[in-house]
């Protein structure tokens, strides 16, 4: 990723061959916001409006100004703490000072949001249906409903399609626990069907009183499955396209 020459609110594009940089996903563009202490990047195709920052530090966050986001506000340390906060990876930083980037997280853990997508923390790597790599991240939220425009990802499609699940993690047998030897997770898109998960990872309910661990699972994206948020097969019934 380059790096941004000046405090406003600047275009920055991947590099056009290979994998896309950690934190950007293939074929986005990110807007940049600098300080000499740190550069912010948002997606704004990968933002769902979580509002994490907003909350936790309004002064450097606050949509309708302009630019929304100014670094200058706070502390590099406070922005820091807060866009590793972002469920969706929409928001990274890149210090400049020294200061210690986001450390990629030691477990890789699936939270089942209630009415919303699956946000996945860890080692995370994205896949398309042609097995290219979509984005590697710290966090992703992944669609669940069915209709987001920019799939697998989650793009706020569930509250326009009014898409209600409590986040319960039903039938534990769907998930296999054999023996891995790579600590990242890998998120592979099936064409017009599931989200395969390989790799060592644990999957909470929305109320996180249910934990599922293992390495090998389905993930329902169609919104139709009896037994969410694992595959039933359902898509194949709703017709779901990938695209």
């Amino acid at each position: 990723m380059s790096e941004a020459r000046d405090p406003g609110n600047v275009e920055v594009e991947p590099e056009p061959a290979g994998e896309p940089p950690r934190g950007i996903a293939r074929g986005d563009r990110v807007h940049a916001f600098s300080t000499p202490a740190i550069t912010v990047t948002w997606s704004r195709r990968r933002c769902i409006h979580a509002a994490d920052c907003v909350m936790n530090l309004p002064t450097v966050f606050e949509p309708g100004r302009a630019p929304w986001v100014d670094p200058a506000q706070g502390s590099a340390d406070a922005v820091a703490r807060v866009v590793a906060r972002c469920p969706t990876g929409a928001l990274h930083f890149v210090r400049r000072d020294g200061g210690a980037e986001e450390p990629v997280p030691a477990t890789n853990t699936a939270l089942v949001a209630r009415d919303g997508p699956v946000y996945l923390r860890g080692d995370i790597e994205v896949r398309d249906e042609a097995g290219n790599v979509l984005v590697r991240d710290t966090r992703v939220a992944l669609c669940r409903c069915g209709h987001s425009h920019n799939k697998p990802l989650c793009d706020n499609s569930h509250l326009a399609a009014r898409f209600r699940d409590p986040g319960a993690v039903a039938e534990p047998a769907k998930v296999e626990d054999a023996p891995v030897s790579a600590a990242g997770l890998r998120v592979t898109a099936e064409p017009n069907g599931p989200l395969r998960l390989a790799g060592p990872f644990a999957v909470a309910s929305a109320d996180r009183k249910t934990l599922v661990a293992g390495t090998a699972t389905a993930l329902c994206r169609c919104g139709g499955s009896g037994n969410k948020p694992f595959c039933d097969g359902s898509h194949k019934r709703v017709g779901l396209r990938s695209e």
